[in-house]
């Protein structure tokens, strides 16, 4: 390692950072600063990568959880030879840039996953990590090692106080994710003050408890991060590795090093002479030598030609394990539409009833026999929420091929850690809760749909229908609040065939999340219509279920398990409409045409009824139509009688219709 020029090389990415955010009058400084050595021996050594291929398949994994610091993976993402053009980075926060404020999958190669909310990337790296053991264990044989990298991430206090760091990184060492290494940059400051106002835990202490190797180094030692890496690499003891590196905070602007202001931009106003005192030449903005540009070209082509010489051993593989390498082409590159899944659905009796859990835990062991790269994990609640995958066999350290995941009662976690699966995009994840404690992962759900992930959470319970268990467990304002979130599709079905096909729509959907609400009191089936109308119309978010046999005078719409009382309550009234929206954000993207079929526009009678709140159905309702729903929090009773007690009945339509 050639210490004299990275070091060089870490005041020059200090550089870029300090006029990058100048420039914009906007940005955090501490990071990219303090951290810049550390970045050096990643970039500049450590990392196992081909900025030429930044998806190469054995590549090591490295995502800054500390999102903030941004300009950091920028920097040495520029430098180290990713398609990142100088001019993108002096565009930092600009619009359109490739350089966004917070790292962003899918908008600067390089990138492996959005970042900002504190403690996320570290969840996300536990998923890259599972997916890594996962995958060497399953693709890997005697004669071929394709698969042999590290998921490094690179975190700060922020991110380990967070709650949802924390679940992961237990989760990680209780699954014995050995080929994970979390960098903690460890300055002793947070945004508002000292990190000791708020935090007092012997960090290596901790982490060796919970069953991780740990160890403190000076972070501005080249030598001593290099070593400490390497020696993380190549240790697999069946613990995760965390390298407690010490920095300075904001390390080249004397005026605010050390301190909480040195955290954000409050050293911008001081990097002319901070610059000079870094030895970058006066005058300049965003420089970079000669030196650390030859250096770092030479050093790409090594890793081209490491990467090369890789793609010889991955060849042979393939050759030699066909049905494997035809798996994994089809786990990266493609995926069975709707339709296609739905073949692997028998279609349920016309009569009879099921609760849409219980059906839907029969349907995915059948989707999952089709797409064997599927995988489906729980809060620790298998028993409930009816996901588990027969013949999977369980994940752990011992069965790294094992397609249920016990994630324990971790739901923030769980959803980072499904993320990092979805970035990584060697398998189709999935997690199951009950649904009023969405609101426990929600943050990881809301970067799910912001980065275009397709994960599928398959949430039961999904109404004041679980009864008993009272207000706390009664999801009266969840789904509704779910809805809000942009490119989440939620599907509510009404029965076992509505079901089969928000499954199909869920694991054939490849940008974006899908959330499943799914009941646990049985549900009729609506055999009022076929099983081929039900599951196109749920593909389509809203269908007919029951035409009218007279000039039309009302529509009922309903979701989920109020479709029955809908029906019932539209018996005899031959005038009467019932629409089965399981999905409002599915049909909201149909066409005009097809929306005005099944809802006409000069019918404006309508009635909407949800056992939920009731805000987002008037759009569909209109200012003369009806919203059937509980704008309050449930009770505890049996869930028949919670259903009478606040008027989600087929009377209730009834009355509205008269």
């Amino acid at each position: 390692m050639n210490t004299a020029l990275l070091s060089q090389a870490a005041n020059e990415a200090r550089g870029l950072a300090m006029d990058a955010v100048h420039k914009c009058s906007s940005g955090h400084l501490g990071l990219p600063l303090g951290a810049a050595d550390v970045g050096a021996v990643l970039f500049g050594h450590s990392l196992q990568c081909d900025p030429a291929d930044p998806k190469w398949l054995n590549r090591d994994r490295f995502i800054l959880s500390a999102g903030h610091g941004s300009m950091f993976l920028y920097s040495w993402l520029h430098l180290s030879g990713y398609d990142l053009p100088l001019d993108q980075v002096k565009n930092f926060r600009v619009l359109h840039s490739q350089t966004p404020g917070h790292p962003e999958f899918h908008e600067t190669p390089g990138v492996e996953s959005t970042t900002g909310p504190l403690g996320q990337g570290i969840g996300n790296a536990v998923g890259y990590a599972l997916s890594g053991k996962m995958a060497a264990a399953k693709y890997n044989t005697a004669d071929h090692k394709i698969i042999d990298n590290h998921v490094i991430t690179l975190a700060g206090d922020g991110c380990l106080q967070e709650g949802v760091a924390r679940e992961a990184v237990a989760f990680a060492a209780h699954n014995q994710l050995d080929n994970l290494i979390l960098i903690f940059d460890s300055n002793d400051v947070t945004l508002d003050a000292m990190a000791k106002v708020t935090q007092s835990e012997d960090t290596q202490a901790l982490y060796t408890a919970l069953g991780w190797d740990a160890v403190t180094i000076d972070g501005h030692d080249l030598d001593a991060v290099a070593k400490a890496i390497e020696s993380a690499k190549q240790t697999d003891n069946g613990k995760p590795k965390i390298i407690i590196a010490k920095t300075i905070i904001g390390k080249g602007i004397p005026e605010v090093a050390g301190t909480a202001k040195g955290h954000g931009e409050g050293g911008a106003k001081f990097v002319d002479a901070a610059k000079k005192g870094l030895g970058i030449p006066e005058g300049t903005h965003f420089y970079v030598s000669d030196e650390v540009k030859s250096y770092f070209s030479d050093l790409a082509a090594k890793r081209s030609a490491a990467h090369a010489e890789w793609q010889k051993g991955f060849d042979a593989w393939a050759a030699a394990n066909p049905a494997l390498a035809k798996e994994l082409d089809a786990a990266r590159n493609g995926s069975l539409s709707a339709e296609e899944l739905l073949k692997a659905i028998p279609e349920y009796p016309a009569e009879g009833k099921a609760a849409t859990r219980n059906s839907g835990g029969e349907i995915l062991n059948h989707i999952a026999a089709a797409v064997p790269h599927l995988i489906t994990g729980s809060a620790d609640l298998f028993g409930s929420t009816k996901n588990y995958l027969k013949d999977g066999g369980d994940f752990s350290a011992t069965n790294p091929t094992g397609r249920n995941i016990w994630f324990g009662i971790r739901e923030h976690a769980m959803g980072a850690i499904c993320n990092g699966i979805a970035y990584d995009g060697l398998f189709l994840g999935s997690c199951a809760t009950f649904l009023v404690f969405a609101d426990y992962c929600r943050p990881s759900i809301r970067i799910a749909a912001l980065a275009k992930l397709p994960v599928t959470y398959i949430f039961t319970h999904d109404s004041v229908g679980v009864g008993e268990d009272g207000p706390t467990h009664q999801p009266v304002e969840t789904v509704s609040g779910l809805r809000v979130i942009p490119n989440l599709d939620v599907i509510r079905p009404g029965d076992a065939e509505e079901a089969a096909a928000a499954f199909a729509a869920a694991f054939s959907r490849q940008d974006g999340p899908t959330l499943l609400a799914l009941s646990r009191q049985d549900l009729p089936h609506q055999g009022i219509a076929s099983a081929t109308t039900r599951r196109e119309g749920t593909l389509k978010g809203a269908y007919v279920l029951v035409k009218e046999t007279a000039a039309l005078e009302a529509i009922v719409i309903a979701t989920g398990s109020e479709v029955q009382w809908a029906v019932e309550g539209a018996k005899g009234k031959p005038g009467v409409r019932v629409v089965s929206m399981p999905c409002m954000e599915r049909f909201d993207r149909q066409s005009q045409s097809y929306k005005d079929e099944v809802l006409p526009a000069a019918c404006t009678k309508r009635i909407a009824i949800e056992a939920g709140v009731t805000g987002l159905w008037w759009k569909y309702v209109g200012t003369q139509g009806q919203v059937i729903g509980i704008d309050r929090f449930g009770i505890s009773a049996p869930g028949n009688i919670v259903f009478k007690e606040l008027g989600i009945t087929a009377e209730a339509v009834a009355q509205a219709l008269a």
